[in-house]
């Protein structure tokens, strides 16, 4: 009777036990799994932004005594970039593209093409999808080259102008900063259409239609019902963008090459000058980690703007 008892007593235990055992041996296959993953993202991912970090600090270069023995030189790359005027006159060229370019002309384009769309029919939704597709699949190597062909001296804007009796301008010389705040409003305002086309089927029709009997018009419906509705969507896109853009090296430098002088030079077109043609790599890196505090700041401003919740 009393090892009966026992047996009663034990038998709980024991599956709780396997149970534990099963979960374990699951969760130890789970990891093998998941093992070529985290090695991928160790060596991709974490040990290049290590180096980064490290490299910030040193007089690493591609050539001279420092490229055989690099040396730690805490921030001195840092007090040497705040003192050099070229640098502040980078950063102030990199806001006024990020803001022309990205926040006001791909964001508000974007957001009134979707709006424009998502009160049309599928023939005139699928006919400005494809142009405003086009301009977001087209790599921006190709980018550059077709607005070089729309600015430059007779070109095809010329062209259009000359049919006005408006005399030729040389774009790429006169306004060089409207060029390529131009050519990557039209590389990149697709994204932002996309993103604000799937937000704007998240707003509920009944709020609209019952603001609309309330008598609110257009924009009051806009303004104060579907936008306050999307702002985690906007959000979201003023990130993406905004990081997209910060980046952006291949289409300004291929078009303008940064200048004339230094009036395209944005921080990358600097980055990649101080890197790779003054052999400069530990203070180039140090300009990518100003970069990527300009991106964290952004994003801060825009989530409190908009009071995102983190």
């Amino acid at each position: 009777m009393g090892n009966a008892s026992v047996d009663v007593v034990s038998q709980p235990s024991k599956s709780k036990s396997k149970r534990g055992f099963r979960a374990g041996h699951t969760g130890w296959r789970a990891a093998l799994f998941m093992l070529p993953s985290w090695v991928l993202l160790l060596v991709f991912f974490f040990v290049p932004i290590l180096l980064t970090f490290y490299f910030a600090f040193t007089n690493l270069s591609l050539t001279g005594a420092s490229s055989a023995a690099t040396q730690f030189v805490g921030f001195r790359n840092f007090a040497s970039m705040f003192a050099d005027p070229t640098f502040r006159i980078s950063v102030l060229k990199t806001i006024i593209f990020l803001i022309f370019s990205a926040v006001i002309g791909q964001q508000v384009l974007g957001l009134l093409l979707a709006i424009l769309m998502n009160e049309r029919n599928r023939v005139f939704r699928s006919v400005i999808g494809v142009l405003v597709l086009a301009g977001w699949v087209t790599p921006e190597i190709v980018v550059a080259f077709i607005f070089f062909a729309f600015f430059s001296n007779n070109g095809t804007f010329d062209m259009i102008l000359g049919w006005f009796h408006i005399k030729a301008i040389a774009w790429l010389y006169t306004f060089p900063m409207v060029s390529v705040v131009v050519a990557n409003i039209w590389h990149g305002t697709a994204f932002s259409m996309l993103v604000y086309q799937a937000a704007l089927g998240d707003v509920p029709k009944e709020i609209l239609e019952s603001a609309e009997i309330d008598g609110a018009g257009r924009f009051q419906r806009l303004f104060r019902v579907t936008l306050p509705v999307i702002k985690g969507s906007i959000a979201t896109n003023m990130v993406l963008i905004t990081l997209q853009t910060l980046g952006l090296f291949t289409l300004i430098y291929s078009l303008t090459g940064g200048g004339p002088g230094n009036k395209t030079e944005t921080l990358p077109i600097y980055m990649y000058q101080q890197a790779f043609s003054d052999y400069q790599l530990g203070y180039g890196t140090a300009i990518s980690l100003i970069l990527l505090v300009i991106g964290i700041i952004a994003s801060f401003v825009y989530m409190r703007m908009l009071k995102i919740e983190m």
